[in-house]
Order: C-alpha cells, then structure tokens, then sequence
C-alpha cells in the first residue's frame, strides 16, 4: 500500500481543511485563567528574548526549539508540616506538592495542545537529565529566574523564591509554549524577602550568610545527602567496606533505612530549615509582626535545638560552624560526589566548593597551565577570603602550577596521588608548595 492510500493519510487529506491552523498568538488573560483553573495558585508570562533570561536561553531552545513563551507558576504549599521538626512530614508536603505542580503543568499542555499549540511541560524537580551528572547542567529549565522574570517574586538570601503573598512557601512549574502571548509581565518592583536573618540563625551547615554570600557545597552536602552525590559516596561506602560489620561501622542502621526510605518513596531534605523558618509574605507575615519572640520559639527554636546528625566535608566550613554553633548535633565526616571530568568545570565549579573561612588568611595569585587533552590558562586570585576565577594569566603569579589535564583531573578525583604526579613531572609547581596546600584547603570535597 502507498503512503497516500493508508486509511489515516486518506482522512487527514479529507479533513484537512476543515482543521484550524494553529494559533501564533494567545490571549495572555485566557493563558494565565488556563493555568489557574489547572490548580495554579498564581502565574506569569516571560517572552523567550527578556534579557533577564540571556544566560538560560541556550539550555532551554535546546531542549524545545520552538519557545516563545514560559508560563511560570507556584503552586503554595501548607506552612505548618514544612516547619514541623520531624522533616518526614514536610518531606511529604514537599513530594505531594511537587506531584501537584507536575499535573498541573501536564493539563496546561494538554489543554494546548487540543488547541493545535505545541508546548512542553519541564518536571518542577526529578526526573532530570541524568546523563550531564556531574559537572553538567541537568535541568531543562532553570524555574527560579524564570519565576523571577515573571513578577511571582524574587529571592531571599537564602536563595528561595519569595512570592508576595505565599511567602517562599511554594514549589515552581514553567511550560514552555510555541506561541506568543498578547501580554508579558515584569518582575515585582520590590523584595518580599524582610532580611530578618532567621534563615542565617537556623542554618545547621551556616551555607546562608548574614552578607548574602551563600555556601553551596555545604547546603548540598546535608540537606540533598540523599540526592545525586550523596547517593554516589553511600554506593562507594558499600563497594569499599570489606563486609557487613565493616560497613555498619561507616553507616549507621538509621542512615541504612533513611537512605533505603528515599530509594523508595523518593529522595529526602535533611534540612531546608530556611525555608521553615522564613517569615515572609502576606500571608504569612502575621504572626511575626504580632509576636516575633514567639515566632523564635515556635519556629525556629525547634529546629535549631533537634539533635541530629549533620552531613560535611572534612575540613570545611560548615565543620567548623556545626562545632561552634551546634555543639549538641554531630557532624559527620563525608564525600559529596562533586567531581569534575574537565577543566571547564573544574575552574566553573571552584565558587561552588570555595569555603571562605578556610581562605581568611590566604591573600595569593595562583597561574594555572593545563596541557594534554585539554589545554587552558587561568588566573585564581583568593585575597581576604573572597575568591576571583579570571581566564588567563593575569596580575603577577605567587605560585605557578603546570599540569597535565587527565592527571589533574585524577588528582582531584582522588584516583591519582599527587606524589605520584609530582615525581613524574605530571604536575610541576614553581613556588612554595604551601601554597598549593592552602589552596586545597579552600576547596575541600
């Protein structure tokens, strides 16, 4: 049989003017009452060409090469299990309403798509494009920003979107849309977030500073200790213990069952204290205008006093802030699986795992020259615990480290052994070896 003699050809021939073409231009209010009626709680159209989203639009036509529209949305969450200190209740807040934003994205696109427009829902969390773990971006589309650009809110310091009237007591969805909107919206001309620090204050790891910087190795070493790398450096704790008892040693029967609950049910937040605690929006404000003693105590006391035990990098910052801060929670000592298999995301990723408390006293200029496979020059400068990753030789060079790229790359894999890399002349240091032991003191993994 010809392709033009097949029973669904000869029909979609037969009807073909009957169809509608499909629509290059929507009604914002229709688009935004979709939403809403899809179980939204509030929503905001963003053109694909806002200048805002100039460092997120490669990823995202990659992925759907036809956007021109993102609708983003929140969907609110109930306050009181995310504050609870027992985290299994708002970890169940935090999965039922993450399955809620995935629907209504869903319904949005096939509402669209009855209407002949093509649009693609990205998962508000997990599942996400595995195959760029580590040291690649593995989410389709980047929600915060995206929520921000579209006047839901803006972030906090600690890192949160803040909506107006729901607080940051909310989860994010984005649809991406082959169409244009009658209408976009603007980012809101204010800051929900009340700089009441009380995220700084709850933090167990100290990643939220009261100057806005934000430490992410320590934040995503306890509170995602079952996502991603926690889950690669529990898998390695099995392979390398030599048997039962071995392993009982390095990993507690809770810590067994914890792991195995979100292998099961769906990975676990050890934390996200800052979110439980913040006091921000309209509709949450009240309580801490009226009381904010009582709002410490209720709130935020709790979470700060549980005993628990706190995930961290051996030598890092948040070591040091759990000892000082939270003498009754235990710190333990584990590996957080942020690896890098290139140069590119080595240099990139340095501000993810810089602890500026380790590089308080550090003021050097470090020349990197990696040869081999991949060949680049970089320039690191770390004065007064601030750290400057620039392209390049520039300013005059303290120390200069020439290596090669794979056996760097091993090195800081821990797969290769520096001595062994020195002696071979596979990493070469003109300088005071101190520094470079200094530097590694600053990027602890």
């Amino acid at each position: 049989m010809k392709l033009s003699e097949h029973p669904t050809v000869r029909r979609f021939q037969e009807t073909a003017n009957q169809r509608p073409a499909a629509p290059t231009m929507l009604e914002a209010a229709w688009l935004r009452q979709l939403c809403l009626d899809s179980g939204a709680d509030d929503v905001g159209l963003v053109e694909i060409g806002r200048p805002a989203l100039d460092d997120q639009r490669d990823d995202i036509l990659r992925f759907f090469p036809p956007a021109k529209t993102l609708l983003s949305f929140v969907c609110r969450m109930n306050r009181e299990p995310i504050r609870s200190p027992a985290r299994s209740v708002a970890n169940l807040e935090f999965h039922d309403t993450g399955h809620h934003v995935n629907g209504v994205a869903q319904k949005i696109v096939a509402a669209l798509e009855r209407q002949g427009v093509r649009a693609v829902n990205p998962a508000m969390g997990f599942p996400m494009e595995m195959d760029r773990f580590p040291g690649g971006k593995i989410w389709v589309v980047s929600h915060k920003p995206v929520a921000v650009a579209a006047g839901l809110g803006h972030m906090g310091i600690h890192r949160n979107v803040i909506h107006p009237k729901f607080g940051n007591f909310v989860l994010l969805g984005t649809v991406l849309i082959a169409a244009d909107s009658s209408a976009y919206d603007q980012p809101l001309s204010y800051n929900p977030c009340l700089e009441c620090k009380l995220c700084v204050a709850t933090c167990p790891v100290g990643a939220i500073s009261s100057d806005g910087q934000f430490n992410f190795s320590a934040c995503y070493t306890h509170n995602y200790r079952e996502f991603m790398g926690g889950f690669t450096d529990w898998v390695e704790q099995v392979a390398d213990s030599k048997n039962a008892k071995d392993y009982r040693q390095r990993v507690s029967d809770a810590e067994s069952a914890s792991m195995w609950q979100s292998l099961g049910f769906g990975p676990n937040y050890k934390a996200a204290y800052c979110m439980s605690v913040c006091p921000a929006g309209e509709d949450v404000i009240g309580p801490y205008l009226n009381d904010k003693a009582e709002h410490v105590h209720d709130v935020v006391r709790p979470l700060q006093d549980k005993a628990e035990t706190i995930y961290v990098v051996a030598g890092s910052d948040a070591e040091d802030h759990v000892a000082r801060r939270f003498p009754h929670k235990i710190a333990k000592r584990v590996g957080n699986g942020l690896r890098v298999r290139t140069i590119a995301r080595f240099l990139a990723g340095l501000r993810l795992t810089f602890q500026r408390g380790k590089a308080a006293n550090l003021n050097a200029v470090y020349h990197f020259t990696f040869t081999g496979k991949e060949q680049k020059q970089a320039t690191v400068i770390i004065r007064d615990g601030a750290l400057q990753v620039e392209s390049g030789h520039q300013s005059q060079a303290d120390i200069r480290i020439t290596a090669d790229s794979e056996t760097w790359l091993g090195f800081l894999a821990k797969e290769r052994s520096l001595l062994w890399a020195l002696l071979r002349r596979r990493i070469r240091i003109k300088g005071s070896p101190r520094l470079l032991v200094a530097f590694g003191r600053c990027f602890p993994s």
